[in-house]
C-alpha cells in the first residue's frame, strides 16, 4: 500500500522516494537534477512574463484608446502654413523677388503639382513603408525606445506622417510626451487624410538647408530651377540632404562638391528608389541602368549666391509693390490685401517691371555719373549723390523701370519714388494751360530778365547772373513760347502763368490733371480713380505765383508719367507698378483694368503744341544732349534753386512716342548744393546724358514712330498780361492724302488726291509749251516771320543766349526777388 502523507511531513523509507524541495518556489518536482531545475525556471520566467505583457497591453490598450480620445488635431503652427508670396517681372517668369514671413523661405504646391520623382525620393529617403503604414512605425518605435534606454537619447527615426505631424502641429522637443502626441495625431491625420495629401504636406514643410522650407524652395536654393524640372539626380540629392541639412550642405561638406556623407546618403536614396521600383511602387518612370549610372556622383550644385532678397534695386522695388498691393481697394473700399496676405499667402504678384529696363537704368547711372560721387558716404552724407530715374509706358502708364538710387541694404530711400524740387520741368503744364486758356505758340512773352510780377514787387531772373547782370540773360521783349521753351525763359515762363484766368491755379490743375499728385493738402483735387507713386506731392501748392518754376517736390516716377500724358494726346494712364496677382488656389484676384486709369488731362490739340515745343528744346535747345537716340524725342531740362539761391537739384525729362523717362540728381538729403560741387550742375548734363543712355538701348529695337504734327492752336485768348502776338498764326497747308486721319481730317489737312476720269488717257506730250513754266511759289512757313529787329525779338543778339550746357540756372525762389527753379 502507498504510504500516506502527513501534515506537512513526507514518508519515505529505504525505496529512495523523493520529497520536494522546500526551497522550490515554483514547484520543481527533479529538485535533484540543477540543469531541469534552470530550464523549468526559465519556463514558469516566460509564462509569467507572458501574462504581465497581456496585462501591460491590455492597460496600454486602454492608455491608447483614452489618449486616442482625449488628443485631438490641434490648430496648424502658423510659420509652417505660411507661403512666401513671389514678385514677378512682367510676362510672370522671371523673379523680381519675394516677400515672406520671418525667416521662413517657402513656396507649397498642390498635390498635383509635386513632381512624382520627388515623391519617390522622399519615400525611399525617409520611410520606405509609408504607403503600407497607419502613420507609426511600431517597430521603428521599439527600436528607438531601446536605444533611448540604452543610450540615454530621447530622439529617434519617425514616419513621414509622424514628421509632418511634428512640423505642421507640434513643437520640436524631444520628450516623450511629444512622441506620444505625434503618434496620436499621426494615426488620426492618417485617417483624416490620404497618402498623396499627407506626402504633399510634408514635402512643403520640411527643411531642407540654406533657409529653403519646401521642395519648391529648396529647388530654387539649390539648383535655381522649380521642383517640376528637378532630374533624377537632383531629387535624390535633395532629399538625402534632408537628414542633415546643415552637415549635408554640399557648400559645407568639402571640395569633392557634397562630401562622403553627402554621397552614401544620396546613394542610399538611389537604392531605395530601385526597392520602390522592383515593389511596383514608384510613382515615376526611371529604369535600373539610370538608377546605377545616377549613384557614380552627385549632381553638380551651382555656386551659391549671397542672400541679395533685397540687396540692390530689389527692395526698392518690392517695397513699391508691397505698397500699391495695399492700396488696391475692392467695391465696397475695403483693402484687397493686407499686409498678413501679402506676407504669407502665397501670392503670385506679376508686375510691369521688366528686367531690361530695370538693368538699363542701373548702368545708364553707373556709366554717366561722376565716379568721385558716392551714393553713400556714413561720414559725410552731405556729401552724397543721389540720382532717381523712371521710365513709363506712353500708351498705359506701366512703370517699366527705375533707379532708386543706393543699394537697398544701405539706405531704403528710393529716389524715384521720393524725389526733389521739379525745376524747369514743370514748365510743359504752364504752356499746356496756356494753349487751352486760347494763347497760341506764336504768342510772344517777355524774355529779358528783371520782369516784376503784376501786384508784386518780386522781380523774375533768368538764368546766366553776374554781378554786372544780376537778373540774367536777356533774350528780348518779344520771344514766342516756342522760343521761351527752347531756351527755358524763365520770365516767359512765370509772365504766361500770371496770364492765365486763375494764374498758377490753373497751373496746377493741369500738372494734376497730367499726373503729378497733389499736395496732401489739397488731395480732393485730384482726379477721380488717381493713384500715383507716391501718392502726394511736397509744397505743391496751387497759390504758389512761381509754381511754373518747379519749387516742389516731384518724384521722377510721377514725372515721367505726367510727361507721358502730353506724348499719348492729352490722355494720362494710372502710373502702376502691378498687372495681376493671383493666389495660393491658382485664382486670379486682380488684374490692372486699363480703363479704371484713363483720364483725358488736356486736348489733343494743346497736346501736340505742347510736344512739338519739346521736340523743339532736343532739336535745336537746351536739351540737345538727348537728341543723339534713334528715335524721336521731346523732353525738359530742368534746375532748381533752394532758399540759399544755390542749384539743388538737375533734371531731364523727356520721351519718345513709346516711352517716358525722367532723371533727377540731388545732393544729400535732396536740397544740398549742386554748382560748384558737380563739374556739370544743370539738367543739359548729366540728367540728359544718363536718360540718353537709358532711352537709346530701350527704342533701339522699337519700330520708329513719328510725333503728330502740332495742330497750331490759336484760340481767344485773354486780354490782359501778355505780350500780343507779332504775326498772325498761318494756317497749315493741306496735304493731298487718300488715307487721311481722323485727327488731320478734322483739322482740315487732308484733300482728296484727284483721280483722272475714266475717259482720260495718259500722254507723253507736255502740256505746256517750254517757257511758260512759272516757278512756284516758295512753301509758306509755319514759323512767324521775323521782323526787321530780329535780335530783339529772336533774344539772340551777342551773346544773350545761354552756355552750350543749357545753363539756366539763375536762382527765383519767393523770398526777396523773385528767385527760384529754372532751366
Amino acid at each position: 500500500m502507498r504510504p500516506e502523507r502527513h501534515g506537512g511531513g513526507v514518508s519515505g523509507g529505504s525505496g529512495g522516494g523523493k520529497g520536494r524541495d522546500p526551497k522550490s518556489a515554483f514547484g520543481a518536482d527533479d529538485y535533484g537534477d540543477g540543469e531541469r531545475d534552470k530550464k523549468a525556471l526559465a519556463v514558469r520566467i516566460a509564462k509569467i512574463a507572458g501574462v504581465c505583457a497581456l496585462v501591460l497591453a491590455l492597460i496600454g490598450s486602454a492608455g491608447v484608446i483614452i489618449s486616442y480620445h482625449m488628443i485631438s488635431i490641434p490648430s496648424a503652427n502658423a510659420a509652417f502654413q505660411a507661403e512666401s508670396s513671389f514678385v514677378y517681372y512682367a510676362g510672370g517668369k522671371k523673379e523680381v523677388g519675394r516677400f515672406q514671413a520671418g525667416d521662413q523661405n517657402r513656396d507649397a504646391l498642390r498635390p498635383e503639382e509635386m513632381p512624382a520623382i520627388v515623391k519617390d525620393a522622399a519615400v525611399a529617403a525617409e520611410d520606405r513603408s509609408f504607403y503600407e503604414n497607419n502613420g507609426i512605425d511600431l517597430k521603428g518605435i521599439a527600436r528607438t525606445l531601446f536605444s533611448n534606454a540604452t543610450t540615454g537619447s530621447q530622439g529617434g527615426a519617425s514616419t513621414i506622417t509622424q514628421q509632418y505631424v511634428k512640423n505642421l502641429y507640434l513643437s520640436q522637443e524631444r520628450t516623450y510626451s511629444r512622441k506620444v502626441k505625434e503618434a496620436v495625431i499621426s494615426l488620426k491625420i492618417s485617417r483624416q487624410e490620404s497618402k498623396d495629401e499627407i506626402l504633399t504636406g510634408y514635402l512643403n514643410t520640411v527643411y531642407f538647408g540654406r533657409g529653403a522650407y519646401g521642395v519648391q524652395a529648396a529647388a530654387k536654393t539649390y539648383f535655381r530651377k522649380s521642383a517640376e524640372d528637378l532630374n533624377i539626380k537632383e531629387a535624390a540629392a535633395l532629399t538625402a540632404i534632408l537628414n542633415n541639412p546643415n552637415g549635408f550642405d554640399p557648400e559645407k561638406s568639402g571640395a569633392d562638391a557634397g562630401g562622403t556623407e553627402l554621397l552614401g546618403r544620396y546613394q542610399y536614396v538611389l537604392n531605395g528608389m530601385a526597392e520602390l521600383k522592383a515593389q511596383g511602387k514608384a510613382l515615376s518612370d526611371y529604369d535600373e541602368a539610370t538608377l546605377e549610372k545616377s549613384k557614380a556622383a552627385l549632381p553638380k550644385f551651382p555656386k551659391p549666391k549671397a542672400d541679395s532678397r533685397l540687396g540692390g534695386q530689389k527692395g526698392h522695388a518690392l517695397t513699391l509693390v508691397k505698397n500699391e498691393l495695399k492700396s488696391l481697394k475692392n467695391e465696397d473700399g475695403e483693402p484687397l490685401f493686407t499686409e498678413e496676405e501679402i506676407d504669407s499667402k502665397g501670392l503670385k504678384v506679376t508686375t510691369t517691371l521688366s528686367a531690361k529696363a530695370m538693368k538699363t537704368a542701373e548702368d545708364a547711372v553707373r556709366d554717366v555719373r561722376p565716379e568721385d560721387k558716392k551714393a553713400v558716404n556714413a561720414k559725410r552724407p552731405e556729401n552724397e549723390l543721389h540720382v532717381g530715374a523712371a521710365t513709363v509706358d506712353v500708351k498705359t502708364g506701366a512703370l517699366k523701370g527705375f533707379y532708386g538710387g543706393q543699394d537697398y541694404l544701405e539706405s531704403q530711400i528710393n529716389w524715384a519714388a521720393s524725389g526733389g524740387m521739379a525745376g524747369s520741368t514743370m514748365k510743359p503744364f504752364t504752356m499746356a494751360a496756356a494753349l487751352e486758356a486760347g494763347y497760341s505758340l506764336k504768342d510772344t512773352w517777355t524774355g529779358e530778365g528783371g520782369w516784376e510780377i503784376p501786384g508784386t514787387d518780386r522781380e523774375v531772373r533768368n538764368s546766366g547772373q553776374t554781378a554786372a547782370d544780376p537778373t540774367g540773360h536777356g533774350y528780348g521783349e518779344h520771344i514766342t513760347g516756342i522760343k521761351a521753351m527752347e531756351e527755358s525763359v524763365n520770365t516767359s515762363f512765370v509772365q504766361m502763368s500770371s496770364a492765365l484766368p486763375n494764374g498758377s491755379e490753373d497751373v496746377y490743375e493741369m500738372a494734376v490733371k497730367a499726373g503729378l499728385p497733389p499736395d496732401e493738402q489739397h488731395a480732393e483735387d485730384a482726379p477721380a480713380d488717381y493713384r500715383s507713386i507716391p501718392a502726394y506731392s511736397i509744397d505743391f501748392d496751387p497759390k504758389n505765383y512761381l509754381l511754373t518754376l518747379g519749387r516742389q517736390a516731384i518724384s521722377p516716377i510721377n514725372m515721367a508719367n505726367a510727361y507721358a500724358t502730353i506724348a499719348n494726346g492729352g490722355v494720362r494712364n494710372t502710373v502702376h507698378v502691378v498687372s495681376k496677382v493671383v493666389n495660393a488656389k491658382g485664382e486670379v484676384v486682380y488684374e490692372w483694368d486699363q480703363r479704371d486709369g484713363e483720364e483725358r488731362a488736356m486736348s489733343e490739340d494743346a497736346a501736340d503744341d505742347t510736344s512739338y515745343a519739346l521736340q523743339r528744346v532736343v532739336e535745336s535747345g537746351t536739351g540737345q544732349t538727348a537728341g543723339v537716340i534713334n528715335q524721336p524725342a521731346a523732353g525738359k531740362t530742368g534746375t532748381a534753386t533752394n532758399a540759399d539761391d544755390d542749384v539743388s537739384s538737375a533734371w531731364f525729362a523727356g520721351y519718345t512716342p513709346q516711352l517716358s523717362t525722367a532723371v533727377m540728381y540731388v545732393r544729400g538729403k535732396g536740397s544740398g548744393k549742386l554748382d560748384d560741387w558737380l563739374d556739370s550742375y544743370y539738367g543739359a548734363g548729366y540728367p540728359a546724358e544718363t536718360w540718353a543712355a537709358i532711352m537709346s538701348p530701350l527704342t533701339d529695337d522699337l519700330e520708329l514712330e513719328e510725333f503728330p504734327e502740332p495742330a497750331w492752336m490759336d484760340g481767344i485768348a485773354p486780354q490782359d498780361g501778355h505780350e500780343p502776338s507779332l504775326t498772325a498764326t498761318p494756317e497749315p497747308s493741306p496735304t493731298p492724302s487718300e488715307d487721311c486721319s481722323k485727327k488731320d481730317e478734322r483739322k482740315g489737312l487732308c484733300i482728296p488726291i484727284e483721280k483722272p476720269e475714266e475717259t482720260q488717257k495718259p500722254t507723253d506730250k507736255p502740256t505746256k509749251e517750254p517757257g511758260d513754266e512759272t516757278t512756284p511759289d516758295e512753301p509758306e512757313s509755319t514759323e512767324p516771320e521775323v521782323p526787321d529787329t530780329s535780335c530783339d525779338w529772336l533774344g539772340d543778339c551777342e551773346t544773350s543766349s545761354p552756355p552750350a550746357d543749357g545753363n539756366n540756372g539763375g536762382g527765383n525762389n519767393d523770398t526777396g526777388n523773385a528767385e527760384g527753379a529754372t532751366q
